[in-house]
């Protein structure tokens, strides 16, 4: 009876080796390594004996498997790519003059072929991007800080009003940086000097989308009666309904104070400072 843990070996394998030699066995009879039973007698060499113990053996021992360890594990950040060249005619060889990191996100279908702020068509495959207070025509290197991507776009329109963003890409260059499939990523913007922009700017605020229209409405109504002389508009978005007030003179510091004095008037609508030209 085989004890536990270990498999039968079935008929013993020693009386096959000991046939192999010349040596009868009898049944019940215990073997001989020295003489064979029935007459048929031939001595065996020490080496022979050794040979056929080792044969005869019936404990099974584990295979014995090399294991490799594994490679170290690289904790180093992503090398970044060669940036995607600028575009023709502007000069990126000087320093940043601004930098930002944040969120970025892209946009496409639903502005395709529609009016940029600058004047200029949008093309949801081009290089361009929206930002809320860049100069229009800035050029920019977005690097994607998960990928280590890189890409020159030009500033062509205002955005992204969403709270939490700072820079919304067009479809093709979310594609060109790997933004495209993440939807939205973290970025970091660096922006060279353009120097046909005027530098004080042209300041304004935007607020919104408000659910409800009454809402936008009375915002209006309480800027006109406190900014006499500033010019205020409502008007419908395809996220709600947005007042956009522009000082009389336009200058940042007047468009930072009505900033602060619209504050969080609605769960929804978030006071942002764009720059018009």
């Amino acid at each position: 009876m085989p004890s536990r843990g270990h498999r039968s070996c079935g008929p013993p394998f020693h009386s096959f080796i000991l046939k192999g030699w010349g040596i009868a066995r009898s049944p019940g009879s215990p073997p001989s390594l020295l003489a064979g039973l029935g007459g048929n007698t031939r001595p065996l060499s020490a080496a022979a004996i050794c040979a056929v113990l080792l044969l005869t053996g019936c404990r099974h021992k584990r295979p014995q498997v090399s294991q490799q360890a594994p490679p170290p594990i690289s904790r180093r950040s992503p090398a970044p790519a060669r940036p995607l060249p600028p575009p023709s005619g502007d000069d990126v060889s000087g320093p940043p003059i601004y930098t930002e990191v944040g969120l970025a996100s892209w946009y496409g279908p639903s502005f395709n072929h529609r009016a940029a702020a600058d004047g200029s068509i949008y093309d949801q495959d081009g290089m361009t991007a929206a930002h809320r207070t860049l100069p229009m025509g800035t050029i920019a290197r977005i690097t994607n800080l998960t990928t280590g991507q890189q890409i020159y776009v030009r500033i062509t329109d205002r955005g992204p009003f969403v709270k939490g963003r700072i820079l919304d890409l067009s479809e093709g260059a979310a594609k060109a940086v790997g933004l495209y499939r993440m939807g939205v990523g973290r970025v970091r913007i660096e922006a060279f000097r353009h120097t046909s922009a005027d530098p004080p700017g042209h300041w304004c605020v935007q607020t919104g989308p408000f659910t409800k229209e009454r809402d936008a409405r009375d915002l209006k109504e309480a800027l006109l009666r406190r900014y006499a002389g500033a010019r205020v508009a409502e008007f419908e978005g395809p996220t709600g309904f947005w007042v956009r007030i522009d000082p009389a003179d336009h200058a940042r510091s007047d468009a930072l104070a009505i900033q602060d004095w619209i504050g969080d008037p609605d769960p929804h609508a978030v006071p942002y400072l764009v720059r018009i030209d």
